[in-house]
């Protein structure tokens, strides 16, 4: 069975969280990304997307992009071990309606980040419900 590991994106840019919103949002817009992980020091505490309505804030715009994250911000997101399977993440991300993941290892530090497209080039079987749930309004 393929692992997580194996497939995932290593190298992976995380903001802290005392950055400011318009950092999150500058650093999303520079590398082309849909999320970035949101980290203190090394410890993985969550995700940012640009659907979170703390990002949108943070608009080059908008004075809010200079406001910190809240220490709620990402407190209820989703996440895998770089163990699981690829056969174990599809439903995680449909349940979180997100087309990635950050992969953490034991101690909880992020090691990568795994993308619905990374799943689907190895088990497209799986991806498809994943997709779906994804996909599908609150």
């Amino acid at each position: 069975m393929t692992r997580i590991a194996d497939i995932m994106t290593r190298a992976v840019e995380v903001i802290q969280r005392d950055d400011t919103i318009g950092h999150a949002v500058q650093r999303m817009r520079a590398l082309d990304v849909g999320a970035l992980p949101v980290c203190d020091g090394n410890a993985f505490v969550g995700i940012v997307r640009p659907r979170h309505r703390h990002t949108r804030r943070g608009d080059r715009h908008d004075p809010a992009g200079g406001a910190r994250f809240r220490r709620d911000a990402t407190a209820e997101v989703r996440w895998c071990t770089e163990g699981e399977t690829v056969e174990q993440v599809p439903a995680q991300m449909g349940d979180e309606q997100a087309r990635r993941l950050a992969v953490l290892n034991e101690p909880r530090e992020i090691v990568g980040i795994v993308a619905l497209g990374d799943l689907a080039t190895r088990q497209p079987a799986h991806t498809d419900e994943a997709l779906r749930e994804i996909s599908t309004p609150d």
